[in-house]
Parts: structure tokens; C-alpha cells; sequence
């Protein structure tokens, strides 16, 4: 209780709603310290069991039984496995269909068991193991099981950074995504322009530009595995004198300069030959990878993590020390990453050379490799 004449003692901390604004005095207080995330592996036969335990469920009334792999350290709202990207199993059975569904988060998907179709918009997917397809922002899709085995896919989101900012936006129903668009005047573009000022290149942009920006066309695409492959193994050819990694990103053109295959994350898939060490690197892109084919070792913060097929990993925590090292066997990978939020944020530091300083991607020079140079 305070004292007469002082103000009241704050709410408790879950007493938010009744706590008014205030100030709170951080003048000549230090940056608080990083607190990163420790890796955590779930296992394959983890998984393996959580699939067999939703696929003995009965059918839910949306069709989706779905769990979502969760770091011990998250917490609501926006439950991931990095503070930024959540991981969710997905699981369909023969001849099931899940309910449309659309929201304002974008999405990844990669399918680990199984095939089937999936509906996003008027674009149709048929995909098989090891497929890799993007949902746009705010667009119906539904799932479809048309084969014989149970249908398993990973997905990867940014839902929970939406969740965090309270504005994830999810609607359930099969909506005509296209009924709120605007006709375009007959002249096809805005006739108000932008106004410079100063001598810097500062400019003012009128209102009916701001709420009318360029617009991206934003697509569903697939990445099939066989392609895919065929692609990736003729990068074996390097030789093990090259620096780079052996890697492909799946690349939507929408999302350009930030290199993404949504606006928030990229999906790479990457070739390790037998033997390869990486030399250890960090960036403040956290970084999850599904491990498909072969076995190998991770070191991150200075500790070893072991790992093989069917498992999947935080592997980089942002900005910790890492690296990878495969087998005796070669060694396929599919890896998430939020790097292209952060060069759109322009916070993308990435240190590929510890004896070296670290480099804003996207806003200076990145890094080249010895391709082109070797054997």
C-alpha cells in the first residue's frame, strides 16, 4: 500500500489493462545484454510419433490436425521455435480435406511424407515428398490427401511476429480473395507524384500515394523436389576446396532485393558432400534446419549437437557461432531463415569471417566465394 500523498503501487504485471502510461527513466542505462534462444533438436523419431498420434485422431471439424513445435522459451502471444518463425506438423489422411482458411501471415511448406494437392486462391499444387511451395499473405487455401499413405508437411510462418504485434488476422471460409479489389482509373496510374525538398534526396509524398503503393504480384510456387535435386547434385562438382556452400535458395521473384521465398523468410535446400566442415560464421537471422538424408554435427555457442536423418533443428539462434559439419554420407537439408525481414529492416548483420568484421547485408557489399577459381 503507498503511503499518503505517493502515487499507487503499480498494478501487478498481468494487471496491464489498468496501468496507465508512464515514463520510465533509462537515461545512461546500458543496452540490455543478447539472451538468444539455445538450439533444440526434435528428434525424427519424436516426430515420427507425434504424426502417429495425430493421424489416430478423429477428423477435427477444420480438417487440420496440426502441432506445433515449440521452443521451451516461447511464450504467447506468437509460440515458435524462433522468436520469429514458427514450425507446425501438419497432417492429413487419405481422402480427408481440410476447411479454407486465410490470414495475414505468409507461409512455407515442405512435405515430408505423402503427397497431395493444395488449393491457394485459383492456383492449384500437386506435390510430393520433398516439394517445397509458398501460400501469399491473405489468400484461401485448403488441403487435399488424393493418395493412398498419410500426407505430412512441415510449415514454416511468421505468425508469431504478427502474434506479438496483435494484428494475425485469421478468417475461416472459402472467400473470393479478389472481391475488394479496386478498379483501376482509366489513365492506369496515380496522377499525384512525389515532391522533392531539400538537397539530399528527402522527399513528401502526398497521402493518395501513401495509401496506394506499387503492387507486387505476389504468387503461390513450387519447387519440385526432382527438379530440384537434379540441380543441387551438380553442385558436388565445386570440389571440397570451394568456400561458398552447396546450396539453392527458392527464390520468388516477388520479394526481390531481400531475396526471400516469402517476404519474411527464405526456404533454402543444401547439398553437403561427405566430409564438409563449414567454417563458423554467425548472423542475426535465426536459422531452423529439417535434416532429410544423411547424418552429421552441428557446434553452436561452443557446444556439438549431433544430428541425422528426419530431424529437424534451431541450428543458429541469431547471432551465435555455428557451423555444420556432414558425414560419411551426403547430407540433404532443408533451411529456414527470417533474412529477408531483416535486410528489409536493414538489421541483417552477418559475420561470414570471425577474423573479419561483420557486414550489413542489403545495405553494404556482402561476400564472395572461390567459384569459378576451383577444380
Amino acid at each position: 500500500m503507498a503511503a499518503a500523498g505517493e502515487p499507487p503501487d503499480d498494478p501487478s504485471p498481468g494487471d496491464s489493462a489498468s496501468r496507465g502510461p508512464r515514463f520510465l527513466d533509462v537515461s545512461g542505462a546500458p543496452p540490455e545484454a543478447l539472451d538468444p534462444w539455445p538450439p533444440v533438436i526434435f528428434r525424427a523419431e519424436m516426430i515420427q510419433a507425434e504424426i502417429d498420434r495425430l493421424a489416430s485422431l478423429p477428423p477435427p471439424a477444420d480438417g487440420r490436425r496440426s502441432a506445433l513445435l515449440a521452443h521451451p522459451r516461447s511464450e504467447r502471444p506468437g509460440l515458435g521455435l524462433a522468436p520469429g518463425i514458427r514450425v507446425s506438423l501438419q497432417v492429413l489422411l487419405p481422402g480427408e480435406r481440410t476447411a479454407p482458411v486465410r490470414h495475414n501471415s505468409t507461409h512455407v511448406d515442405f512435405c515430408i511424407q505423402g503427397e497431395g494437392r493444395a488449393r491457394i486462391g485459383d492456383h492449384k499444387v500437386d506435390f510430393s515428398r520433398y516439394d517445397a511451395w509458398n501460400t501469399p499473405s491473405y489468400r484461401t487455401y485448403e488441403y487435399e490427401n488424393r493418395g493412398e499413405a498419410i500426407q505430412v508437411r512441415l510449415t514454416y510462418s511468421n505468425a508469431p511476429l504478427l502474434e506479438k504485434l496483435h494484428v494475425h488476422i485469421v478468417e475461416t471460409g472459402d472467400f473470393d480473395d479478389d472481391a475488394g479489389s479496386r478498379v483501376d482509373d482509366a489513365a492506369g496510374e496515380n496522377p499525384y507524384g512525389v515532391i522533392d525538398i531539400g538537397r539530399d534526396g528527402a522527399m513528401l509524398m502526398p497521402y493518395e500515394l501513401l495509401v496506394d503503393p506499387p503492387v507486387v504480384d505476389s504468387r503461390p510456387l513450387h519447387w519440385p523436389w526432382a527438379e530440384v535435386k537434379a540441380r543441387l547434385d551438380a553442385l558436388e562438382r565445386l570440389g571440397a576446396e570451394y568456400t561458398g556452400r552447396r546450396l539453392y535458395l527458392l527464390y520468388n521473384p516477388a520479394t526481390g532485393r531481400t531475396n526471400g521465398t516469402t517476404p519474411s523468410l527464405f526456404a533454402t535446400i543444401t547439398l553437403r558432400p561427405p566430409g564438409i566442415v563449414d567454417r563458423p560464421h554467425r548472423h542475426v537471422s535465426a536459422a531452423i534446419n529439417y535434416f532429410f538424408a544423411g547424418s552429421g554435427y552441428s557446434r553452436v555457442g561452443g557446444r556439438r549437437y549431433e544430428w541425422s536423418s528426419g530431424d529437424l533443428m534451431l541450428t543458429a539462434p541469431g547471432w551465435m557461432i555455428h557451423h555444420h559439419a556432414s558425414g560419411d554420407q551426403p547430407v540433404y537439408e532443408l533451411t529456414i531463415q527470417d533474412q529477408p525481414l531483416n535486410i528489409a529492416m536493414e538489421s541483417l548483420l552477418w559475420q561470414e569471417d570471425l577474423k573479419h568484421p561483420p557486414i550489413l547485408l542489403g545495405s553494404q557489399p556482402g561476400f564472395t566465394t572461390n567459384r569459378g577459381m576451383t577444380s
